[in-house]
Parts: structure tokens; C-alpha cells; sequence
């Protein structure tokens, strides 16, 4: 579907969540700004108890697929995948989500270079020892990484 149509399904779903949640942001294609849009993803923090966001979720569309950290709906007939985050696991899970595939194979494979693990969970950047050394925000990822920062539009 085109970029604008896309917009408009991603900015209908995050105003009917955005109650329930801390933070909601769109993440995938639609952040990257890119002409043709598959599916919608969008990645979110629940208010703590989560229990009226799972409610208004069921509300939104036949469900695809209903795990504690993903859920995917179907909401007048777009695909929208809804990843669950921790104020810890935000901005990794932002970044890996925005994508493209190809950055987070580029950011991974640079890690595992270093001996790191860049955590496809969203729980962040950890080195060879295990301990977590980025994660905080998507520039920390690239700064650990000793990359130039990438806005979302600039990773293909």
C-alpha cells in the first residue's frame, strides 16, 4: 500500500492505543518513509496493568498471531504488528523494528565481529562478557558500534 495510506491505518491504531500505553511509536517502513508499505509495525510500552490495552486491542481487529511480546492484528484488512517494550528494551526494539533488514544485519554482524551480541529481544547491545553496553537510545547502538548515527530514512 502507499506510504500516506499506511500513515493514516498506523496514526488510527496509535490513537486508539496511546491511552493505554507509556509510549507508542510507529517502527518498520512507515518510520523509514518508504513509498511502499507491506504491514504496519508499531512498538509500545503498556501502562502498567496492561490489562485495558489488551482489551482495546481485541477491540481493533481479528487477531493473527497473540504472544506476550508481539501481537498481530488485522485492522481493516492491513496486517499491524504490535511488539511489546520495556522502558529497558525501547530503543533497541525501535531500532531492530524500524529496520531495514539489511541495517540490522549490517549491526549485527558488526557486533559479532567485536565479540557482542546485538539482542533481536530489544534488551540491547551486550559484550563479550555478557553485560550491557548500549541499548539506552538507537544512537548508543550506533556509537558502541563506532558507527555515524542513521535516521530512520537513511537505512534503506
Amino acid at each position: 500500500m502507499e506510504l500516506e495510506k499506511a500513515k493514516a491505518i498506523a496514526e488510527e491504531v496509535v490513537n486508539q492505543l496511546s491511552p493505554y500505553c507509556q509510549k507508542i511509536e510507529v517502527a518498520g517502513s512507515i518510520r523509514r518513509q518508504k513509498a511502499t508499505v507491506k504491514d504496519i509495525d508499531i512498538v509500545l510500552i503498556p501502562c502498567d496493568p496492561p490489562w485495558d490495552l489488551l482489551h482495546e486491542v481485541k477491540w481493533l481487529g481479528q487477531s493473527k498471531l497473540d504472544g506476550a511480546k508481539l501481537k498481530r492484528i488485522i485492522y481493516h484488512g492491513v496486517q499491524v504488528d504490535l511488539y511489546f517494550a520495556t522502558p529497558e528494551s525501547w530503543a533497541t526494539l525501535l531500532l531492530i523494528r524500524t529496520g531495514s533488514k539489511e541495517n540490522n544485519i549490517r549491526l549485527a554482524s558488526l557486533a559479532r565481529r567485536k565479540g557482542w551480541r546485538l539482542a533481536a529481544s530489544g534488551d540491547g547491545l551486550f559484550n563479550e562478557k555478557g553485560q550491557r553496553i548500549a541499548g539506552d537510545s538507537e544512537e548508543s547502538i550506533y556509537a558502541a558500534l563506532d558507527l555515524p548515527w542513521q535516521r530512520p530514512e537513511e537505512r534503506g
